[in-house]
């Protein structure tokens, strides 16, 4: 097995439990004394600020990860285990993939970590973690019991800023907020009349009156969820009740996101919070009522929606429902277009919030065969295929000249090693005979064979490019589109076509026609082309230089990445 070497990487983080930005610097000066120490060659430093270590999901821990894959560093330095993962199983992941890649994870607290470290102190951060959160509810329950606020606030109060005798902050004290309860009072009454939520929040968008967060109002704001006690509509707290512990919080380990999940009655705390009352009983007796006709009214409608959601879950997190789903843009005020009605495209804006002035809608099927028939033309210009061929070999040379550097770096390592035994020989021979220079002379042997072993393999020669790379590449554009259409091939076919498109901006022109702008990126065409999976992709280019008129007087598909040509 290669020996070790010296090519090193930093990783720093603190914690939200930790707000100090010294941290970081602390942390990274630390270990760089130690690889200056070691005489270890420091490649690059990674971190993550002011993010808890209980989820991979940061950018400095992805970076270290996928560089460390590539081979780009031989040992991971850290000030401890946890500033890496605080998750039993994130911790052990990352071990094992270190493992794989011949990467040394080495702590200034533990040293070099083995399976042991990853078992003992992961149990120990994981431990850590439930007793801290154990701590956090068991003080806001406390408050909670006094009357006063477990967490976060609600439209209509402001939180109270005070402090004891001694300078300490208290917290979890609120007031009512009289110019946003005077909002709250007209939506309750809206709504009582007879009002939707929908029709409330544009009449409050037009006035430019700010929702909760200064955000614009939206119908499920007010409208929120009866059971979970969310929204406008359904804050027991403008009763003067002050609900707690109606959810609980679990982070998804797939993608990091807290989800809230409804927790029995029983652990439900409620405490009467008179001072913070300001809708009537009777105005929300009233509120209730129609909320239940509604929910009567179209319980087979929800009951059938609820049912689809629980039987399809799984493909939901996958797949997104249509072709072009979360790729479209209102080019008017830059919100989403999203389906409205019968397969129909509009204004997100425009059709909740209406604070948009853009009605204009478009049939699901109409702008997916423009944008496919598009995208189709563009790919097939002739400077784009040109361009794409010029970037897969770029590629390939690129490709070829790391390995061939790798194959270098090796033999320089091999002279450097043959001179240390040659000097460590010399002073045994002349009579400096310790212990500790057998232990060394074994391991530089092994180091000097593994080299060997190495270099006796020629550097692997990339394949040439094929000579018919343009009419395969041509074959497969135009077999894309038509995959679509083959139950068998949609999905992968789905995949291959959102991969090109970054957004779509849908617009009016003047005279009333329906433009479509269609942004892309050229590396998401060369991964499509690739062929083997471990083949990198080019550097994100723009399709560049292919402009032709628009044929289609019912509206047009433009791509303004790096071109400006009309298609």
């Amino acid at each position: 097995m290669p020996a070790p070497y010296n090519r090193v990487a930093i990783y720093a983080r603190y914690s939200s439990d930790n707000q100090s930005e010294a941290s970081i610097e602390d942390q990274l000066r630390l270990c760089k004394e130690r690889a200056s120490k070691e005489e270890w060659t420091l490649i690059d430093c990674y971190s993550d600020r002011a993010i808890s270590g209980a989820s991979l999901m940061r950018s400095g821990i992805q970076s270290l990860i996928a560089d460390a894959l590539t081979g780009k560093f031989d040992i991971i330095l850290a000030e401890a285990l946890d500033r890496l993962s605080r998750d039993q199983e994130d911790i052990a992941g990352i071990y094992k993939r270190m493992e794989f890649a011949g990467v040394k994870i080495i702590t200034l607290s533990e040293g070099e970590i083995n399976q042991l470290h990853v078992g003992l102190k992961g149990t120990m951060n994981a431990l850590f973690l439930k007793d801290l959160a154990d701590k956090t509810r068991r003080g806001l329950r406390g408050r909670v019991e006094a009357g006063k606020s477990g967490g976060g606030n609600s439209y209509g109060y402001d939180v109270i800023k005070s402090f004891d005798d001694n300078g300490k902050a208290l917290t979890g004290d609120r007031k009512i907020n009289k110019a946003e309860a005077q909002i709250i009072r007209r939506i309750f009454t809206d709504f009582a009349d007879g009002k939707s939520p929908r029709h409330i929040a544009h009449a409050l968008n037009k006035e430019d009156i700010p929702g909760p967060r200064a955000r614009s109002w939206t119908g499920s704001t007010i409208r929120g969820h009866h059971k979970r006690g969310t929204g406008i509509l359904n804050n027991e707290l403008y009763m003067g009740k002050l609900v707690w512990n109606k959810l609980q919080y679990r982070k998804d380990p797939d993608t990091g996101k807290r989800v809230s999940r409804l927790n029995p009655k029983s652990d439900w705390i409620i405490k009467n919070v008179p001072d913070l009352k300001f809708i009537d009983q009777k105005l929300w007796d009233r509120v209730k009522v129609r909320q239940g006709e509604i929910r009567i009214k179209y319980k087979d409608q929800i009951d059938a929606i609820h049912e689809s959601q629980r039987n399809n879950r799984l493909n939901n997190t996958h797949r997104h429902k249509h072709l072009l789903s979360g790729l479209l843009t209102c080019g008017t005020c830059g919100g989403r277009y999203s389906i409205i009605c019968q397969n129909r495209y509009g204004c997100f804006n425009h059709s909740h919030r209406g604070n948009c002035p853009q009605n204009r809608s478009i049939m699901r099927t109409e702008i997916e065969e423009r944008v496919l028939s598009g995208l189709k033309d563009k790919l097939l210009h002739p400077d784009v295929v040109h361009q794409m061929i010029k970037h897969m070999q770029e590629e390939a040379n690129r490709l070829q000249r790391e390995k061939h550097q790798s194959y270098d770096f090796k033999q320089n390592e091999l002279v450097k090693v043959e001179k240390q035994i040659d000097r460590i020989v010399m002073s045994i021979a002349n009579g400096t005979d310790i212990p500790s220079m057998h232990d060394l002379l074994f391991k530089l042997e092994d180091q000097k064979q593994a080299l060997k072993d190495f270099l006796d393999k020629e550097p692997p020669k990339l394949p040439d490019l094929h000579p018919g790379l343009a009419d395969v590449y041509r074959g497969k554009v135009i077999h894309l589109t038509e995959a679509l259409n083959s139950p068998d091939t949609i999905a992968e076919a789905s995949g291959a076509i959102r991969a090109l498109i970054d957004k779509i901006i849908i617009s009016v022109s003047n005279q009333g026609n329906t433009e479509i702008a269609l942004h892309g990126e050229l590396d998401a065409l060369l991964h499509f082309m690739t062929t083997t999976e471990d083949q990198k992709t080019a550097e994100n280019k723009g399709f560049q230089n292919a402009k032709s008129r628009p044929s289609s007087k019912e509206g047009r598909l433009y791509c303004v990445r790096g071109c400006g040509g009309w298609i």
